[in-house]
């Protein structure tokens, strides 16, 4: 008797494979028609919790820009920097890369350098946002955006929001204690200058930190560094 012709079931040899794979067949069928579609079984359906969901319509947002409460709302999708040029006026924040790779579009939240075009605009409900545009008063410069003038810290100008931006928060954490070179730099290190006028950056923290003269003194040194090198 040749395999083909012999029995599927042999009481001797237990169940066969063909006999098996019927079996497995059989068990998919059954269970390919069961369902958990709510229309079927509507009383199974689950009930969803849309309380204080997010997305669905505009939410509620409500923050202090530049010392001026704001309260408005949004889309889930809308970015902070967005949100502050579209919608707030607040065009000195920047948009250059919108990846969170340069940080021309940096704000201050909470006193923290944070790049706005990778910060969901509810990200920053309660909190206090502080642009270049708050950085001086309406009719004057702050002590820095001066210093960058006098400093010629600017050219083509792309980066120079987040850079006063990064600049100012040392400043502030500083409380008025001197500064090194290496601690500015470091600051500055999260905005790109394609123009390369970092020196002039330093320079005009530095003589807002230290006092005129220490920035002078700063660049002689590095000057005369490199000259040896």
């Amino acid at each position: 008797m040749s395999k083909r012709d012999a029995p599927e079931h042999d009481e001797t040899r237990g169940l066969t494979r063909r006999g098996l794979f019927r079996s497995i067949g059989a068990a998919t069928l059954v269970a390919g028609c069961t369902t958990d579609d709510p229309s079927v079984h509507p009383e199974q359906a689950p009930t969803p919790d849309v309380d204080g969901a997010i997305g669905l319509t505009p939410t509620p947002l409500e923050f202090v820009l530049d010392g001026q409460p704001q309260k408005l709302e949004v889309e889930a999708r809308t970015t902070l920097l967005d949100l502050l040029r579209l919608d707030l006026d607040r065009t000195g924040t920047k948009v250059v890369c919108d990846r969170g790779a340069c940080g021309a579009c940096m704000v201050l939240v909470d006193e923290v350098p944070r790049n706005s075009c990778m910060l969901l605009a509810l990200d920053v409900a309660g909190a206090s946002i502080t642009t270049v545009a708050g950085l001086g008063k309406s009719s004057q410069l702050s002590a820095l955006q001066l210093a960058f003038v006098e400093h010629d810290a600017m050219q083509c100008g792309f980066c120079t929001s987040g850079m006063l931006i990064s600049s100012s928060a040392l400043l502030r954490r500083s409380a008025g204690q001197p500064l090194e070179r290496a601690q500015v730099e470091d600051a500055i290190a999260g905005n790109l200058c394609r123009c390369g006028t970092y020196p002039h950056v330093v320079d005009a923290v530095l003589s807002v930190a230290n006092g005129p003269g220490a920035a002078r003194r700063g660049s002689e040194l590095l000057r005369a560094k490199k000259g040896g090198a």
